[in-house]
């Protein structure tokens, strides 16, 4: 049986109509849907599948109308149907008054970035900027307007959703935007697996315990591991823990940290959210990497490579029978911990007669779960002539407006009543999929990461690249060819270059 048991194109193409943000190795899992280093952006930003030209705004509003410039294309929103829906919204925000021209202005995803760039250097940049994720925002790092006074001013409802995401976008520049489009994260896994071998379940509900071996538990990465362990699998049927076990036949690994490969994502959820460097200019920039984020990444070097391994290591991720990175989707997984834009691409999953349901993430070293939230939202370029219009834009986009455009960018509302109409779709597509695990996730929400694992960095894509690099090199050597210390701090010494360049 057990020999039976974000492929990555097919999630590429039918990822085109979400809003994320990831970044990725080569030979490891490969990079899914997110904003990733090397110069990527969101894979749900990257990916429209079909980009539409690029739409030059109105030369000047109608009659004394304030005309607000709506730019789309840093991230999702250039597919045509996309377009075609964002017409739409448009049309109805100038229908509903009469002070403000709402003008859109589509430019296609590989020319976005120049194109804003020029733009915001002649002082000519669009007011409002959107969706688009931590890592497409970071390219334009100080550029982002202080939205809390117009939260203020006008007095705008912030209640509307969780307040640990609305904290999520208060950094050094201010409040620079507020929950649109989010996909939470939370512990997949396949309940046969566990039922093969006597184990219980992931709990349902932040703050439960976990039954193992007849006692109750923390739910923390140390029982995770554990369990994990028991549910890694070689071809003679048994597990790591068993004397005897081979780990160069492995057949099935109980953890899979599903498109969640950079070391900025394994702090984050193993560790807790961290700042990554200090410093006001370039000379004195300087890496802050926590050392819970070092002995997070040992973990999961071990968890590859150690006496009891339990996570693919990167040619085993990487080979065909293990889905090219996609192991999860596979059967070949028994956990996995991603955001929820991965229900995007289980079809193989569920088609080969698999079911998963979500566990909560485990908590870290200080007793609280460590979340990740993916997220994408619109944010109002700082030079803007007209920052209280723009606002009033904003916040329409993010109420009304989202009640149409969530559905094209296939993205889970971050307004709790608006969520149901999602998970009703979800529903459709994985009818075993039980109302607890969608609770699971929407309870996810109140931990995102803050800040954010793809928070700005100097020379940021640089630096998340050569990030990604010490992962690569992690996934790919062994403990025989790898001095884990001294590779490490040469990760730090090269990002305190990179960062003061």
């Amino acid at each position: 049986m057990r020999k039976s048991r974000y492929l990555f194109l097919i999630l590429a193409l039918a990822i085109g109509l979400l809003l994320v943000a990831c970044g990725g190795g080569t030979t490891t899992e490969e990079a899914a849907p997110t904003e990733s280093a090397a110069e990527e952006a969101a894979p749900a930003e990257e990916m429209a599948a079909t980009e539409a030209p690029a739409e030059a705004p109105a030369e000047a509003p109608a009659g004394d109308k304030v005309q607000i410039r709506w730019f789309v294309g840093l991230g999702t929103g250039t597919d045509p149907q996309q377009v075609a829906t964002q017409k739409e919204v448009v049309a109805d925000f100038n229908a509903s008054q009469e002070a403000i021209e709402l003008v859109l202005e589509i430019v296609p995803y590989d020319s976005s970035r120049d194109t804003l760039a020029t733009q915001i250097a002649s002082g000519a940049g669009p007011d409002i900027i959107g969706p688009v994720g931590w890592g497409g925002s970071n390219v334009f790092y100080g550029q982002w307007l202080d939205i809390g006074p117009y939260i203020e001013s006008t007095g705008f409802d912030t209640s509307v959703f969780d307040p640990a995401l609305v904290d999520s976008y208060q950094t050094e520049e201010g409040q620079v935007g507020l929950p649109f489009a989010v996909f939470p994260s939370a512990v997949y896994y396949v309940p046969a697996y566990f039922d093969e071998v006597g184990l219980a379940y992931p709990p349902q509900k932040y703050g439960d315990m976990y039954e193992l071996d007849g006692a109750m538990v923390e739910w923390n990465w140390e029982t995770l591991t554990e369990v994990a362990k028991r549910l890694t699998i070689d071809i003679n049927g048994l597990n790591s823990t068993e004397n005897g076990f081979d780990p160069t036949q492995i057949v099935q690994v109980g953890y899979s940290p599903q498109w969640q490969t950079h070391p900025n994502y394994i702090g984050s959820f193993v560790a807790g959210a961290a700042k990554v460097f200090e410093g006001d200019a370039p000379g004195s920039y300087v890496s802050t990497y926590p050392d819970s984020w070092k002995e997070a990444m040992q973990w999961y070097y071990d968890g590859m490579y150690g006496e009891q391994p339990f996570i693919p290591t990167g040619p085993l991720s990487g080979a065909p029978e293990f889905g090219n990175g996609n192991v999860f989707n596979t059967g070949k997984a028994a956990m996995a911990v991603t955001p929820l834009w991965y229900t995007c691409c289980l079809g193989e999953f569920r088609d080969a007669g698999l079911e998963f349901q979500a566990g909560v993430l485990p908590n870290g070293p200080d007793g609280v779960p460590n979340g990740r939230v993916d997220a994408d939202t619109f944010r109002i370029w700082k030079g803007t002539a007209h920052p209280e219009e723009a606002f009033t834009v904003l916040a329409y986009l993010i109420t009304t407006g989202a009640d149409k455009l969530l559905p094209q960018y296939g993205a889970l509302p971050a307004i709790p009543e608006k969520q149901a109409a999602f998970f009703e779709i979800k529903s459709q597509d994985y009818p075993f999929v039980t109302p607890e695990t969608w609770d699971v996730f929407k309870a996810g929400l109140a931990f995102p990461d803050a800040p954010s694992a793809e928070q700005y960095q100097p020379n940021w894509n640089e630096a998340w690249a050569r990030q990604q690099t010490f992962l690569d090199l992690l996934n790919n050597t062994a403990p025989a060819d790898l001095d884990f210390e001294a590779e490490w701090q040469k990760m730090i010494d090269d990002l305190n270059v990179i960062y003061n360049k």
